[in-house]
């Protein structure tokens, strides 16, 4: 493993790229957070980042699920996904399954950052994650969305991600330079992640030209947070926001946006809530691009291939099995312990490769998905006890 901030074997650092400190966001931003008792031990837990340039370009991914929470509604109703200025956020309440009076609740942060930066309502997007079904605090949470107007700096990267974290064990962030380009990028996400992204959100600022966002926002994501699972369930919450100012007068450097957050996914899956270690399962052979994705997704969120990771357990049974399963009623008989390629589970091995061909036709498809052990099971049979 490599040192710094691209330290996964699995991600390529793009050329040229230079560390910055990680609290320093890119030119034109700034960040800040505080505590309103969202969380305990007096943790930051509302956070407030914004553009001072006027011109952003700016685009959201946001969950898929069915039951979106509130900020992800107003997200889509209210914001103006290609000009959001600034983000309001919380952790500790996920704002889900709170009816309408979560979606006021929601839109009244958005006013009330809105108010408090000289915005409008429509340029502030809104991110919450936390415990479900919960009614929002909301004579907490207003004052302290102005506290945090109140203490924004370029150097906010930091307070602002530990803003967002829930069961994160470590924050994650980054500021990177490539030629005159400047990226900072804050995310986070524990459990309930699934490929469709899950309980994490994300936010990324470059002073960079980025002519096309949405596109460009769309594509690293499908090959980062799209690609990772730690128990195969669907967030309401996710929330990923891109903002460019394009005052480096340069176009976005080549692979920067990818590598940053396929790292921040992997970062992700490392620390999924208690796992030990990650892995990458690679399907090849498959008939087609589905059969693949099916394929290799049912190993990522096989239990008994979860806990063999955790265990450092080279038991190929289990992989054969759950490929087995994906395919039910298709005929595998060529598959087999030569068809794995490596089980990499030593000691000292955080990151575990598992390969396997079906001999089926050319696709391939790969996952990045965390072991399953006991720290797991603890952390959520007492999530809200």
């Amino acid at each position: 493993m490599s040192a710094g901030f691209f330290r996964s074997r699995w991600v390529d650092a793009p050329a040229g790229v230079e560390e910055l400190d990680p609290a320093q966001l890119a030119p034109g931003f700034r960040a800040g957070g505080v505590h309103v008792g969202l969380k305990g031990g007096g943790k930051t837990d509302v956070g407030l980042l914004v553009c001072d340039a006027a011109d952003v370009s700016s685009a959201l991914v946001l969950t898929r699920n069915a039951s979106a929470a509130a900020p992800i509604r107003v997200c889509r109703e209210i914001v103006d996904q290609p000009h959001v200025r600034a983000v309001v956020i919380n952790s500790g309440n996920a704002n889900a399954e709170t009816g309408e009076k979560g979606f006021a609740d929601a839109l009244a942060m958005s006013e009330r950052a809105a108010d408090a930066l000289g915005l409008e309502t429509a340029q502030v997007a809104v991110a919450e994650t936390g415990v479900i079904g919960v009614p929002m605090p909301m004579s907490a949470v207003l004052p302290g969305i102005e506290a945090a107007a109140k203490d924004l700096s370029a150097g906010g990267g930091a307070v602002f991600a530990e803003a967002i974290m829930t069961t994160d064990r470590w924050p994650k962030r980054c500021t990177m330079k490539v030629g005159g380009v400047t990226l900072s990028a804050q995310a986070k996400g524990g459990g309930m992640i699934q490929p469709n992204m899950a309980t994490m959100l994300c936010f990324v600022q470059t002073d960079a030209v980025v002519d096309d966002p949405n596109t460009a926002l769309r594509c690293a994501v499908d090959a980062s947070f799209n690609r990772i699972t730690v128990d195969g369930q669907m967030s309401t919450n996710d929330t990923v926001l891109l903002q460019a100012t394009g005052a480096s007068g340069e176009p976005l450097p080549a692979g920067l946006l990818d590598a940053v957050l396929l790292q921040l996914a992997v970062e992700i899956v490392r620390d999924g809530e208690g796992a030990a270690r990650a892995g990458r399962v690679e399907v090849s052979g498959a008939a087609d691009q589905a059969e693949a994705e099916r394929v290799a997704r049912a190993i990522a969120n096989s239990p008994l291939v979860k806990t063999a990771l955790y265990g450092r357990d080279p038991n190929w049974g289990r992989i054969a099995q759950a490929a087995g399963a994906a395919l039910a009623g298709a005929d595998l008989d060529e598959i087999g312990a030569g068809s794995i390629d490596a089980v990499e589970l030593g000691e000292d091995i955080p990151e575990a490769n598992i390969g396997l061909r079906l001999s089926r036709g050319d696709a391939r498809a790969h996952v990045y998905f965390s072991d399953l052990g006991h720290e797991y099971v603890t952390l959520n049979a007492e999530y809200t006890t």
